[in-house]
C-alpha cells in the first residue's frame, strides 16, 4: 500500500477530489447550486436534506469537505433574523483537470 507521505504530489492532489467527491450528497450539491449562488438554507431546503434525515451541521460537513478540495467557496454572506450570517455558497471550479504526466522544468 502507498503511504500518502510518499506519493508525487500529483496524486496527493487526486486524492483530495477522490475524497470531496465520494459521496452522491456532494454531487447533488454542486448540482444544485450549478452556475448561480446559493445560500446554505436554500441548499438544505431544495435538497429536502431534512427529510431526508440531514442536520445543518450534516451539510456543513459536506460544504467543507467541498471546500477544501477547491470546488466551492462562499461568495457572500447574507444578513438573517438570528444575529449569525447565512453563507452563500457558489462553485469555485467547474472543471477539475488532472496531469497524468509529470510537468518537467524545461531548462
Amino acid at each position: 500500500m502507498c503511504e500518502d507521505h510518499n506519493l508525487p504530489e500529483r496524486m496527493r492532489a487526486i486524492r483530495k477530489y477522490i475524497h470531496a467527491l465520494h459521496c452522491p450528497t456532494r454531487w447533488d450539491i454542486i448540482d444544485c447550486i450549478g452556475t448561480g449562488q446559493k445560500s446554505s438554507k436554500e441548499i438544505y431546503e431544495e435538497l429536502m436534506l431534512g427529510e431526508a434525515g440531514m442536520t445543518f451541521a450534516g451539510l456543513y460537513y459536506h460544504l467543507s469537505a467541498l471546500k477544501g478540495a477547491g470546488i466551492v467557496e462562499v461568495a457572500s454572506y447574507r444578513e438573517t433574523k438570528g444575529a449569525i450570517p447565512e453563507k452563500v455558497w457558489k462553485l469555485k471550479t467547474t472543471k477539475i483537470v488532472i496531469n497524468l504526466l509529470e510537468e518537467k522544468e524545461v531548462k
